[in-house]
């Protein structure tokens, strides 16, 4: 699984150090101030024709498409294949579409206000997590501007560190060097000054390569036992991988041989701690086992942790009279047929249980967890006729329901982010502001624009147990051989199924499994939205 991941990060490096320049997302922001740029890119199954004219068009509100030229606003440079701003202003906001022969894209661009009172904003900043003590790097390199600029700063908490063409932090991370770093690129146009700023927030958390081991249960174990019958302790602990366990059970002068102690079972995790397990095995109980302490240890460089386990002999029976016998024989019957009607319906209403659970209690999971989003949305990007309808559910119908009628706060990825940064790097951090990462599965969904997602966010739900995936199976799937096998250890319950013909309602068992899977939250419907959803079509 770790090769995996190494051989696609780097194959997904090798993609982006050839297009990144390119503006392939369909819905882009930009803030107000700094330079922008829209960038076409052939793909490479696309038949180009060098000697068609290229023209750029832009609409916005219920004016038509107005072709654009040099002459169309003084802060507007065509470059062929780029359309440039110098800078970006708010009114800059609409649809904008390229067009060489057949060859044609849209992007929809929504431009921000630039914070008044930060050197940086919000929307643009990149997370990234450092253990102390490891390498912290943060490297000013920008895709299209970085050649550009005559100068580049960094800035932590908006106070300049560093100036100079390429400015590079690297040392050792310490809790003193958490913060915003943000990267200021100085680019000189028709005799003007502009900058372009790419900033991160960088987290400092604790050396998670040791674990103080610690013994799993009770400190003092009372087990009851019958005379001449085994028994076997298990003693578990967490520890390092260098940390020992061991039980100690002999007796001053003497040992027993009824008393064995079996091979110690070890589990590694991928973030090298152990999970360790040693069963002691006594044969033949007799009195001298009784109230003697067999005592099980873990044993570190830190310190040790014990357990104690005293074996008890267990009281005699007693003879019970029979009409007391036969009563408490019904009583039981009768609270065990209650219990399993009860677990019955608690199982098939567990869902609609739940939900009124949450409603009446009104408990909220997103108040603490320091997450921006409640759910990262991960498709097959790009609106073209063979994938229409995973890009109508992903960009419509999901924030249709979620976000205008419960309340979420979704992040879709060519709505959400601002070109520029690193894609890597984009969608690790997006994933890693989200509670849950939805992916819409479809028979395409397995291309090189989305694998990355499907992989880093499988990485956190199964090691590093960070974030909870819901798969949306929107059109029925036959070869599974290309997905990564990891899926399979999802829990059944969390795979979707959608059925147009029947998920159209709020009130559908489809929105109900979402809610469900989704984090608690105390956010009222809107009580204006329709019950049904319009219908998606079918490709």
């Amino acid at each position: 699984m770790r090769h995996r991941e190494i051989a696609l990060t780097l194959f997904v490096l090798m993609f982006i150090s050839t297009s990144e320049t390119c503006t392939s997302r369909p819905r882009i922001t930009a803030v107000e101030g700094e330079p922008f740029y829209l960038k076409y890119c052939f793909s490479s199954s696309e038949p180009k024709n060098e000697t068609a004219a290229i023209k750029w068009y832009k609409s916005s509100g219920s004016h038509g498409p107005k072709e654009l030229s040099s002459s169309s606003s003084p802060r507007i440079t065509l470059r062929g294949y780029v359309l440039e701003f110098w800078p970006v202003e708010s009114d800059d906001s609409g649809s904008y579409s390229f067009q060489m022969g057949n060859a044609s894209y849209e992007w929809k661009l929504s431009v921000i206000r630039r914070s008044k009172q930060s050197c940086f904003t919000e929307k643009q900043v990149i997370s990234k997590t450092v253990e102390v003590k490891k390498s912290l790097q943060v490297a000013c390199e920008h895709s299209y501007y970085q050649k550009l600029a005559h100068r580049t700063s960094l800035y932590k908490n908006c106070e300049q560190i560093e100036n100079n063409k390429n400015p590079f932090l690297q040392k050792n991370a310490e809790f003193k060097d958490r913060g915003y770093y943000t990267c200021v690129f100085f680019l000189h146009h028709n005799g003007k000054l502009f900058n372009v700023t790419k900033t991160f927030n960088i987290t400092i958390v604790g050396d998670r390569s040791n674990v103080i081991p610690v013994l799993l249960g009770p400190k003092l174990n009372h087990v009851k036992v019958e005379l001449g019958k085994d028994v076997r302790l298990n003693c578990s602990a967490l520890l390092n991988e260098k940390d020992v366990v061991y039980w100690n059970f002999w007796k001053e002068n003497e040992t027993d041989p009824n008393v064995h102690e079996e091979e110690e079972t070890r589990i590694r995790t991928s973030e090298g701690k152990s999970y360790a397990s040693r069963i002691l095995r006594i044969e033949n109980i007799n009195e001298k086992n009784l109230n003697f302490s067999y005592n099980c240890t873990v044993a570190s460089e830190g310190g040790i942790d014990t357990r104690t386990f005293i074996l008890l002999k267990k009281e005699d029976m007693v003879d019970i009279p029979g009409h007391v016998f036969t009563r408490g024989m019904i009583i039981a019957v009768l609270i065990s047929v209650i219990a399993v009607c009860v677990a019955i319906v608690g199982v098939i209403y567990r869902v609609d249980l739940a939900l009124i659970y949450r409603h009446f209690v009104g408990r909220d999971e997103t108040l603490t967890d320091g997450k921006t989003y409640d759910a990262f949305v991960s498709y097959l990007k790009g609106c073209q006729p063979e994938n229409r309808e995973e890009h109508t559910f992903a960009v419509e119908t999901l924030p249709r329901v979620l976000e205008k009628h419960f309340g979420y706060k979704l992040c879709i990825f060519e709505r959400d982010v601002v070109p520029g940064g690193a894609v890597v790097d984009e969608i690790h951090s997006l994933i890693e502001k989200s509670r849950r990462l939805i992916i819409v599965l479809s028979k395409s969904y397995m291309s090189n624009e989305v694998r990355y997602e499907l992989e880093s966010g499988l990485h956190k739900a199964l090691v590093e147990r960070k974030i909870k995936i819901i798969l949306i199976e929107l059109t029925p799937v036959s070869d599974f051989t290309l997905l990564p096998q990891s899926l399979s250890l999802l829990k059944s319950h969390r795979v979707l199924r959608w059925k147009p013909e029947e998920s159209l309602s709020y009130n559908s068992r489809f929105w109900k499994n979402l809610l469900y899977l989704m984090p608690a939250k105390t956010v009222k419907p809107c009580g204006d939205e329709l019950e049904v959803l319009p219908a998606l079509s079918q490709s």
